[in-house]
């Protein structure tokens, strides 16, 4: 028995190099991934040494030290303590830090005068009470009360150790702004962005797959569709923290100072909300147990996949201004109203389906789609307001929208919408046409300049004689 001991302990002792090698490979590859997926992350890291290295010059530097001494060290613990990945992050903790030690520094000086005027018997009394008191409100500034008696001593002591924080705070402050900066607001900004065009990716390409998914018995192009709205379901901490942080920044980029943050939160929380929508109509792609009249989803397959290509194109536009921070137009206000009309369309063609022998189990998921697809409509509608909303008080870009037709492919503008005829007693029968959509098709006829005033918008009404 000892001797298979001895020899299983060997075994193992000798397969410590191979572990520790493999160990070695495994860190060293999940390292150079994490440099590959950000490389902010590895310029970050030396960030940080830079800092720490010029606040340890406290301790090398002769004439510093000798006024500092010890005190030195809170330099060193600020950086390390105040250092974030972002500008934002940096800046509000530092300031936040400096603010503390001052004021903790002011109550250590105040509570050592007061607790003087009790007396050599009192003092200790009074002290420690003080000392319970503000380890209550903050353990920091107990630290400064408690560090001595001696009101000079104190004040030293308070002065040094804000000076060394100040020192600390402000190297972190200058090396996060002006090398290689990582902006919270830019950072929000592209998040925002991408939300929404994860959002209009899934909408544009819904109606083929839903539509679709009995050719592949639910077991094909479904379980494959893009699933990026999963990204937005849980990044409003992450938004929050984004927002909060980028009111410390200071002016930068196309970001000026008194950006409007806040309503970046407000998309956000709109952009979330279609992503649950659409994450419970994606319940219907991907089950196999949710089984929907094939007849029934043939009458509302035209109207539904309207409402979600336009939902989607809509978002992708509103996307692209936010990302290139120009301003939107009316282009998203276009597609939204294409969405409400398609909307309008599938109720008239529910009102037309004859479901009176029709089981009620079998069309009652795709009227749910239907449903979730009308309130994805509303939602939509509301970030088109949103985002016109940040371009105005965000000062986008604006750019004059050329209306020109091509010579060499000339244009007839046409219009989509909804004619319902009105009988006017007093006069000859009239048609009342809704505009809803706007198209572009060719002409034979010579291009010339679109004159805007003349295009009816969407939503408007004219009346044929």
């Amino acid at each position: 028995m000892d001797i298979e001991s001895t020899a299983q302990d060997k075994s193992g002792f000798s397969a410590l190099p191979g572990k520790l090698k493999d160990r070695v490979i495994s860190t060293a590859k999940s390292i150079k991934k994490l440099g590959q997926d950000d490389p902010r992350r590895l310029t970050h890291s030396l960030k940080v040494g830079l800092a720490l290295t010029l606040v340890s010059l406290l301790y090398y530097a002769r004439p510093i030290y000798d006024g500092f001494g010890v005190s030195g060290m809170w330099a060193v613990l600020t950086v390390v303590v105040v250092f974030e990945f972002t500008v934002g992050g940096t800046l509000s903790k530092t300031i936040n830090r400096g603010f503390a030690t001052l004021l903790a520094s002011a109550l250590g000086v105040g509570a050592d005068y007061f607790a003087e005027l009790f007396g050599n018997i009192g003092e200790p009394i009074v002290l420690g009470i003080l000392v319970f008191l503000l380890a209550a409100a903050a353990t920091f500034s107990s630290l400064v009360a408690v560090s001595g008696y001696r009101v000079n001593e104190l004040i030293v002591l308070a002065h040094q150790r804000l000076s060394t924080i100040i020192m600390g705070g402000a190297t972190c402050m200058l090396i996060s702004i002006f090398v290689c900066p990582v902006w919270d607001g830019e950072d929000l900004h592209k998040a925002v962005s991408t939300n929404l065009e994860n959002l209009a990716t899934y909408l544009e390409g819904f109606g083929g797959v839903y539509f679709q998914s009995s050719e592949n018995d639910g077991n094909g192009i479904g379980k494959l569709f893009p699933q990026g709205y999963k990204s937005v379901l849980n990044l409003k901490s992450r938004e929050e923290s984004l927002a909060n942080f980028a009111r410390w920044e200071p002016g930068h980029g196309r970001f000026r100072l008194r950006h409007p943050w806040k309503q970046y939160l407000k998309i956000g929380a709109l952009a979330r909300q279609c992503a649950y929508q659409i994450e419970a109509i994606d319940g219907f792609i991907v089950s196999d147990d949710i089984q929907a009249s094939e007849e029934f989803k043939s009458k509302i397959e035209g109207s539904c996949t309207r409402m979600s290509a336009e939902c989607g194109k809509a978002l992708k536009t509103l996307a692209i201004s936010m990302r290139t921070m120009t301003d939107p137009y009316c282009l998203a206000n276009i597609h939204v109203e294409n969405s409400k009309a398609s909307m309008e369309d599938l109720k008239l063609t529910l009102k037309a389906a004859s479901l009176e022998n029709a089981d009620l189990a079998s069309i009652l998921p795709a009227a749910t789609v239907g449903s979730i697809l009308v309130e994805i409509v509303k939602c939509v509608e509301k970030i088109s307001e949103a985002v016109p909303e940040l371009s105005q008080v965000a000062h986008f870009e604006k750019k004059a929208m050329e209306a020109t037709v091509s010579p060499e492919k000339p244009q007839q503008l046409l219009h989509r919408g909804i004619i319902q005829p009105v009988v006017d007693a007093d006069s000859n029968d009239n048609v009342v046409i809704t505009v809803h959509e706007i198209i572009f098709t060719d002409s034979p006829e010579n291009g010339k300049p679109i004159d805007q005033h003349q295009v009816p918008k969407p939503g408007q009404i004219i009346q044929v004689m």
